[in-house]
């Protein structure tokens, strides 16, 4: 442990792989943002913090049990000369999921009255919210955590990489679900990035792989061209008429 402390390269790692860990963490805040805005305040920062909870835990789960998560590599099917693993088929299903989902999200917020679009609120409502959570949780730290093993090699340096990326999210994940629940423009294109980043799953599970950053590259121009027409619009209705 003294070593890791006082060596360069240990830390080198560990803000590689920290800023790797909050960069893949951005898609679990916006699914969090759009899936906690269906239900009350409270019950909503309840649900957040479940969820970031549950994907702390998932992903040192799985740091805890690497030979397992590594076999998970390893085709188990072959569908017209194309090999799958199980990491292929859960981020093939995971992917799906987010499509679909975020698919139905866009045609509440589109066809919905004004009564149908409001939190719904009840136990029911939370555990279905948690429910949701849970499985997109267990896709993305999958995910997750079978990039962190290929840029490190030691446990102890994964695990706080992954603490601080989660605490980061933590933090961030409240004025972020605020501010999408706030501008329904910015929850659409917060559906829309979810879209995206389910097909890059899904596409990642058929061993097409699509540079992240080029994702990412687009979900940052989006909201920042966003971001300005908020900005906008909140300049607008300050001006005198």
């Amino acid at each position: 442990m003294i070593a890791l402390l006082t060596s360069a390269e240990a830390w080198a790692a560990l803000l590689t792989l920290t800023a790797l860990e909050i960069v893949l963490g951005i898609d679990n805040v916006f699914f969090l943002s759009v899936i906690v805005s269906r239900i009350p305040q409270p019950q909503a920062r309840r649900a957040r913090q479940v969820g970031l909870a549950l994907a702390l835990l998932f992903r040192i789960l799985l740091l805890s049990l690497l030979v397992w998560l590594i076999g998970l590599t390893q085709a188990v099917l072959t569908v017209k000369g194309m090999a799958f693993s199980w990491r292929d088929i859960i981020l093939i299903g995971g992917g799906l999921f987010l499509i679909a989902k975020a698919t139905h999200e866009i045609h509440a917020e589109v066809e919905a009255g004004d009564e149908e679009g409001q939190p719904t609120s009840g136990a029911g409502a939370f555990l279905w919210v948690i429910a949701q959570i849970i499985v997109i949780d267990m896709v993305f730290s999958l995910d997750s955590i079978i990039t962190a093993i290929g840029m490190a090699q030691d446990l102890t340096i994964m695990i706080a990489a992954v603490v601080i990326a989660c605490l980061i999210m933590y933090v961030s994940s409240g004025p972020i679900a605020t501010f999408v629940s706030e501008h329904p423009t910015t929850k659409m294109l917060a559906l829309a990035f979810l879209v995206l980043i389910g097909v890059a799953l899904v596409a990642d599970g058929f061993q097409f792989h699509i540079p992240r950053g080029y994702i990412y590259f687009a979900i940052t121009f989006s909201a920042a061209v966003e971001f300005f027409n908020v900005l906008a619009k909140r300049n607008r209705k300050k001006a005198p008429n």
